[in-house]
């Protein structure tokens, strides 16, 4: 039973909230020494819970009482009760401090203790907020923080008087940070920031503090000052805990550094009634859009066209739009933006709730029905789902209003928020593409342009910085992606940091394995928003999503995608499409995906933690077989007897299959990055990887001839020798050192191709199959003809011709044979020159091989020209030119064109020499060949001389000389005589 502390009408009053103390009326009472007011404290603090004997000693005295301690709490007790009660000789019927068995209990009403007080109080200020009554709350946390006059139980011995210390300090500082937070939910941001920094500073492990701050900083418009709070919290916490901040504080990072609208104070609208206190829905039209950002950026098209479609919510059906993008896009920012443009024309009311689809617990469309429905006026929202909806379309049917939907998860949540009549528009965002709803307005969302996203870094760091760095800046946007968070992410950084320029930024974003944790201020907040995303996949799709960042391609086709997750193509699309579905894959050309950059580097992380190195292992594998199997198929459509993918890694599967030639160096073209990607995927993983990577590059040297991923392809090369030389793989650096050999020729490095050629025919084993010591042999007589070497060359083309005579190759025969014939005529010996040249072309004719046969017409009408029948030379060259073009070999298009322009210029044929030698340099400059160059600028130097155009014709011959000198080839010669001979010419004689 609970008793009013009274004394002959005298109120009795108790405080522990400060120093221990207590009044009849307005008389304070004399509680005694420490250890008796102790035990008085005991009592009080129990609130009519009976306290034993041993409990009151072990509270004041611990585990070493003094010998006459229950004694001597009996006479404190027994005193108390003389303060408490004076007349006790009276014996009232209804006592204050009674005994109870062993021990003693203190009865007064809670109106008699300030800490009975405080706890109703702040209990009715949690109803009261959690019943959106903010003003109310803050007004019942302020009273009873009032409460408190200092330390509590100030001056109190004992453990328990300690222990209850803290307890109280703490529930103390609980106050403040529910006062500060209602007090932020009415607008006070101003009045409490300086509070919230005083009581911060005091207790500064509390992180709930720390946030509350930042909001009230956030709020005030001071962004920077309150990134830099969380910077030291998070700071103080690893260097005095060892710890992160926790998730709370950093989400209030994270959306601060979003812009997060919802963060902003937006007053209500005015009311035209007093509100009823008897909890009855709201009248007033809601408006419940969060507050528009101050420091949008771009997007202007998009803004008016989403403002243009949700304006036309006049017609015929409900106007919805759904804005679909990858997690920091700014989808709501962007939504919150459009909305708040529009507002004005919808008069009913502004509709908005965060459904949280992209966390672990979306929001049940009932209970946002319900939340609408109050909005809408209506106090008691029906059970039943269908009734809810039935009832919230009916109050909407006559009303003009706008739906803002955040974050939805998936249709289903959100269908049964959608109006059934015209008149109202809805706005929905969403990770996922929403394409289940009829007739909705699909828009995806992309990350910014690159001046947008400048735009958007100069708001937060400031212009001058970014106006004295332009490139840096560029750098530091094009690092983040171009995604607004990621931007936003940078900029907080650079603007927390005086001392660093926008330089030392790109430079800490340009290394792509440490981007994802550069992009953050103490929380991995680009990571965590990829993470929601990523966390919302099945288990299939994740390992689909983390499978397919193997490969730095730019894009993967859809083949590529079934052989890295081992499945059928069909499968291979579901997954890739549910990705793409869910904004982890991009999709703008049908059957190729690639990833945002900051998404393949989240995917490249998350397979990092998976440590599946045997999967990976195996889906590059897989990959590898596809792009060899792949390249072999070009390889016979191209040249279909040529041998040279025989003597290479025959993978099992059949690979894509290709109808004509024209579709396989279409597939080459398409494919080329992928490729490449690939080979540096694997050339420094096993053995096994490497060998097949390096035979990739072997068939595909050999199939594309172009020089502008010469550079590419040698770096990759180059690692792979390593890899291989470490391994001791003598098999492995043989086939590199033939790729490299191909390489070197192709590009013009003459001594780079003899030398890695004489390597690889070192290397070779005996039991190596002869087709790729056959080819070895041939391209290196190759390279010591052209450097004029051909008597040396001539044992290399007879070992190789000796080689492939058991193997029934006519084309790689004929091609023999028009090398024999070049080194033949070098040496002077021109019958035999033009004799084997024409065997070749008859043996090329047999192989049924229509790109020998172009080489063969080729190689006679080199031979031809030099042995003195330009015009017939001329014919041969015209035609292998123009198979040339029809076979889409641009480098030998250009060599064709530039021999074609030296036999005209024999001929006479000054004018034609000229257009030839001109296209030949052309195209010698778009293939970045040397000597094709070189071919070219002599011809066309001459023909120009002949043209009495003598400056431009040694300009032309003294850039050929420059090019034959450093390729060492006999070419210089010639050159350098009709240079000569201008410059020996008797000056003109000077007219009268």
């Amino acid at each position: 039973m609970e008793l009013q502390a009274t004394q002959h009408g005298a109120v009795l009053r108790f405080q522990v909230l400060g120093p221990v103390q207590a009044w009849r009326g307005d008389q304070a009472l004399a509680l005694g020494s420490p250890q008796q007011q102790a035990v008085l404290t005991a009592l009080l603090l129990n609130q009519g819970r009976p306290v034993t004997t041993q409990e009151l000693v072990d509270g004041l005295w611990g585990d070493r009482p003094p010998p006459q301690a229950v004694a001597a709490l009996r006479t404190y007790v027994s005193r108390l009760r003389s303060v408490i009660e004076p007349n006790r000789e009276v014996r009232a019927p209804a006592e204050l401090l009674v005994s109870v068995r062993d021990g003693y209990v203190l009865r007064v009403s809670a109106d008699a203790l300030d800490l009975a007080l405080f706890d109703a109080r702040f209990a009715e200020a949690n109803q009261a907020r959690q019943a959106g009554e903010a003003e109310r709350a803050h007004q019942l946390l302020v009273s009873a923080l009032a409460l408190w006059s200092g330390q509590p139980l100030a001056g109190i011995p004992g453990p328990y008087a300690d222990s209850q210390r803290l307890r109280l300090t703490e529930r103390r500082v609980t106050a403040w940070e529910e006062r500060f937070a209602a007090a932020l939910d009415i607008g006070l941001h101003a009045n409490v920031a300086s509070e919230l920094h005083s009581l911060a500073t005091e207790h500064p492990l509390r992180e709930r503090l720390r946030e509350l701050l930042m909001l009230a900083l956030y709020q005030c418009g001071r962004q920077a000052e309150a990134l830099s709070v969380y910077a030291a919290t998070r700071k103080l916490l690893i260097d005095e805990l060892g710890v992160e901040p926790g998730i709370s504080l950093a989400a209030m990072h994270s959306r601060i550094l979003s812009a997060d609208p919802t963060l902003m104070y937006a007053p209500p609208e005015p009311q035209a009634q007093a509100p009823d206190t008897t909890h009855s829905a709201p009248t007033a039209p809601p408006a419940q859009l969060p507050a528009d950002v101050s420091d949008f950026s771009g997007r202007e098209a998009l803004v008016t066209e989403l403002r243009g479609t949700l304006r036309s919510a006049s017609g015929q059906a409900v106007v919805v739009t759904s804005l679909a993008g990858i997690g920091g896009v700014g989808k709501t920012t962007l939504a919150v933006h459009v909305a708040h443009g529009v507002r004005h024309e919808f008069p009913d009311g502004q509709l908005y709730v965060d459904l949280r689809g992209a966390g672990a617990t979306p929001a049940d469309p009932a209970v946002v029905l319900g939340d609408f429905l109050f909005a809408l006026g209506v106090a008691e929202a029906p059970e039943p789902f269908e009734q809810r909806v039935a009832l919230y379309r009916s109050l909407l049917a006559d009303r003009r209003m706008l739906i803002l939907l955040d974050n939805a998860h998936d249709v289903t949540q959100i269908a049964p928020l959608i109006p059934g009549v015209a008149g109202c528009a809805v706005m929905a965002t969403s990770r996922s593409r929403l394409a289940g709803l009829p007739g909705a307005h699909l828009v995806d969302v992309e990350e910014l342009t690159p001046q947008e996203a400048l735009e958007l870094f100069a708001a937060i760091v400031g212009r001058q910085r970014i106006d004295a760095e332009p490139e840096a800046a560029l750098a530091v946007v094009t690092a983040c992606g171009f995604l607004p968070l990621a931007v936003r992410i940078a900029a907080a950084r650079l603007a927390s940091r005086p001392r660093w320029s926008v330089s030392d930024l790109a430079h800490r974003l340009a290394d792509q394995r440490r981007r994802l944790d550069e992009l953050q201020l103490g929380n991995l907040a680009v990571e965590t928003t990829l993470g929601l995303g990523y966390g919302q996949l099945q288990p299939d799709e994740a390992r689909a999503f983390r499978m397919l960042a193997l490969v730095d391609s730019p894009d993967l086709p859809l083949a590529a995608v079934a052989a890295l997750l081992g499945t059928t193509e069909d499968r291979a699309e579901d997954l890739a499409e549910a990705l793409v579905e869910a904004n982890m894959l991009e999709c703008f050309t049908p059957g190729r995906y690639r990833y945002h950059d900051l998404l393949r580097l989240f995917a490249q992380k998350q397979a990092e933690k998976t440590k599946s190195q045997e999967e990976e292992q195996a889906g590059l594998l897989r990959l590898l077989d596809l792009l060899l199997a792949t390249l072999r198929n070009a390889a016979q459509t191209l040249e279909p007897d040529d041998l040279l993918a025989e003597a290479l890694h025959h993978p099992e599967q059949a690979g894509i299959r290709f109808e004509s030639t024209a579709t396989a160096r279409g597939w080459l073209r398409a494919e080329f990055a992928l490729l490449l990607a690939t080979m540096e995927r694997v050339v420094e993983d096993s053995s096994e990887l490497m060998r097949r990577a390096v035979d990739v590059l072997i068939i595909l040297r050999s199939l594309v001839e172009e020089r502008i991923h010469g550079e590419r392809i040698r770096r990759i090369l180059d690692i792979a020798a390593r890899s291989a030389a470490s391994r001791a793989d003598e098999g492995a650096l043989a086939r590199i050192r033939f790729a490299l050999g191909v390489l070197g020729y192709m590009a013009g490095d003459f001594p780079d191709s003899e030398n890695s050629l004489r390597e690889c025919l070192d290397l070779l084993s005996p039991t190596e199959t002869p087709i790729l010591r056959s080819t070895a042999a041939s391209l290196l007589g190759t390279v010591l003809s052209t450097t004029n070497r051909p008597a040396q060359a001539l044992p290399f083309f007879e070992q190789a011709r000796e080689l492939l005579a058991s193997l029934e190759a006519k084309s790689s025969e004929a091609r023999v044979l028009g090398n024999i014939a070049r080194a033949h005529l070098a040496l002077g010996q021109r019958e035999r020159a033009v004799g084997s040249a024409e065997s070749a072309l008859v043996t090329a004719r047999l192989s049924n091989n229509a790109y020998c046969l172009t080489d063969t017409l080729y190689q006679l009408g080199v031979v031809l020209g030099t042995a003195g029948s330009p015009a017939q030379a001329a014919t041969h060259l015209r035609e292998a030119y123009q198979r040339y073009q029809e076979q889409q070999q641009r480098f030998w298009e250009g060599l064709s064109l530039a021999r074609l322009a030296g036999c005209l210029l024999t001929d006479g044929q000054v004018s034609e020499a000229a257009t030839a030698a001109a296209e030949a340099l052309t195209i010698a400059e778009e293939v970045d060949n040397a000597y094709c160059q070189g071919l070219a600028n002599a011809a066309l130097g001459e023909a120009l001389l002949r043209q009495e155009r003598p400056e431009r014709g040694l300009t032309h011959l003294r850039n050929a000389l420059s090019i034959f000198t450093r390729l060492g080839v006999p070419e210089a010669l010639p050159v350098q005589s009709l240079i000569d001979d201008q410059h020996t010419e008797p000056p003109a004689t000077p007219a009268p």
